[in-house]
């Protein structure tokens, strides 16, 4: 191993272990629980943390202010906070500050804002004339616990304030106790505006990072359901001695091993420099693969659960609903499938 991988594995080793900060050690879920359906939907001390610790900065270069690490780093932080269901607005509030390019501290707890509707990833619908922006935006995690947005257009990055007069915010509870929110924009003075030279980079990062998060939400449904298998008993065995739910079980395996390949190797695309066709077909295929994982994961632990693995009591129900909230965030499988397609023409 050269030292540049040496270094790389030991800012991932760190990155990992400096997530204890915000995720319970025994794994406990308590946290994650008190704060489900409850405004904002997340604790802002705990996201202040997260500031404190770089991580919305995570992978902005040294020059503007950030650590200047890779998605390999990025990726392994949001793995964990999946693994842990962390609620706090990481992965919006960092696409924020990368699409604007710059420390947005100074605006509060500042959100991207960026899809036009739904089922797409287009974001260039809002427009700013006379200085004043005008357009809508749609499924924003957390909108009512942010202070200000980092509103996508096609003439620039526009940081909104929460109480700008002409913006309304409305949000709807999701399933897994979070809220996606609505922004309404009518002649809205921005507080700044930036070049927006590089949301779609922005995105494709945000769009790896969540299938991160997935993927560690879906390693630690699956390890629940493994220690399950090994403690219920029926006809006086664990029924994890059973051949159809060991083979069931192995099929998982396979799953989760493919899904951890595919999101290093769009990592690996993104640290590397591959050209842009490259980068977003391997980040599509890595989220759709995420996506449909989580969802097999799911369906595979409550099936093996029984009736309880869905409930809202028992701790692998919230990873359940966590998955089919966030498996749409950021695309869904059938969203990549079409634009991976679409960038393998490209290079046809």
């Amino acid at each position: 191993m050269s030292r540049k991988e040496d270094d790389a594995a030991e800012n991932v080793r760190m990155i990992r272990d400096s997530t204890r900060a915000v995720v319970a050690a025994d794994g406990s879920l308590a946290r994650i629980r008190a704060q489900r359906f409850q405004e904002p939907g997340f604790d802002p001390a705990i996201f202040a943390t997260m500031a404190e610790m770089g991580w919305l900065t995570l992978h902005l270069p040294e020059e503007a202010g950030g650590l200047g690490l890779g998605m390999a780093e990025y990726c392994a932080l949001t793995q964990e906070l999946g693994a842990g269901l962390v609620p706090e607005p990481l992965i919006g509030a960092a696409l924020a500050v990368r699409m604007a390019g710059a420390d947005l501290s100074a605006t509060g707890i500042c959100i991207a804002a960026w899809q036009d509707e739904a089922n797409e990833l287009g974001w260039r619908k809002s427009c700013i004339e006379g200085g004043r922006i005008t357009g809508s935006k749609h499924f924003i995690p957390n909108a009512t616990g942010a202070d200000s947005f980092a509103v996508a257009t096609a003439d620039g990055i526009a940081i909104v304030a929460k109480d700008a007069f002409g913006l309304r915010v409305t949000s709807e509870w999701t399933q897994d106790g979070c809220a996606l929110g609505t922004l309404e924009l009518r002649d809205v003075t921005p507080l700044a505006v930036h070049p927006a030279d590089a949301v779609d980079d922005a995105l494709d990062e945000a769009t790896l990072a969540t299938a991160s998060y997935l993927f560690g939400l879906s390693e630690r449904v699956f390890a629940m359901t493994i220690d399950y298998l090994k403690t219920r008993k029926q006809f006086g065995q664990p029924i994890g001695s059973f051949q159809a739910l060991q083979h069931r079980a192995t099929d998982v395996k396979v799953q989760l091993e493919l899904t951890r390949a595919s999101i290093a190797s769009a990592a690996a695309a993104l640290d590397t420099g591959a050209t842009k066709t490259t980068r977003a077909a391997a980040v599509s295929r890595a989220k759709c693969r995420a996506n449909d994982t989580a969802l097999l994961v799911s369906r595979e632990a409550i099936q093996m659960h029984g009736a309880i693995g869905f409930t809202d009591e028992y701790d692998a129900g919230l990873f359940v609903r966590k998955a089919m909230t966030l498996c749409n965030q950021f695309g869904s499988s059938a969203v990549h499938r079409r634009r991976f397609a679409t960038l393998l023409k490209e290079v046809a």
